[in-house]
């Protein structure tokens, strides 16, 4: 009996260390990037994400949380806007802050979340006019700590992220193409 678990606890042992040996090999940094063509020109959309109030008209993050409470601080929109969060374990807490707004082009978000995981990261919207359409691009990206690391051994965060980053795009292009 004492060898049976003895063998369990070796087991245990070596997927564990596998486990942890992955993790550290995995990317120090995270990046996750998402685009969508838009039929509408640059300074329509802008508005809608350099202002956090019309961030519920189309942030995929809204929803996840009903009762979600939010707090606005700051400048009303632009550089200086603030943004704070508290929900459920769907969304946690956070704060963004915008620290660039370049009308009608490019916005840059300092974005720090605090649970249900502490990360601190940036997020970069940018808007490219190309004929008749503007390019959007929504960007994350920042440190990736061992726990994120480790998290990333079982799921795949670029494409869980990426998801709620295309359905945020995909309602800023139904909004703006009205």
């Amino acid at each position: 009996m004492l060898e049976v678990i003895a063998v369990i606890a070796v087991i245990l042992a070596v997927a564990i260390a596998v486990i942890l040996v992955i993790a550290a090999t995995k990317s120090s940094t995270l990046r996750v990037q998402r685009a969508i063509r838009i039929k509408a020109p640059p300074d329509v959309i802008f508005p809608l994400i350099s202002d956090y109030h019309q961030w519920l008209k189309w942030s995929p993050y809204e929803n996840k949380d009903p009762a979600m409470k939010r707090s606005y601080d700051g400048a009303e929109r632009g550089k200086g806007a603030v943004y704070a969060w508290n929900g459920d374990k769907n969304v946690g807490s956070g704060r963004m802050e915008i620290l660039e707004s370049t009308a009608p082009s490019k916005i840059v978000i300092k974005l720090d979340f605090f649970t249900p995981f502490e990360g601190h990261n940036t997020a970069e919207f940018t808007m490219l006019p190309q004929g008749d359409v503007t390019h959007v691009t929504w960007l994350m990206y920042g440190p990736a700590n061992f726990m994120s690391r480790l998290i990333q051994v079982f799921m795949n965060l670029d494409r869980m992220i990426g998801r709620d980053f295309e359905a945020g795009l995909a309602n800023l292009k139904t909004l703006t193409e009205k």
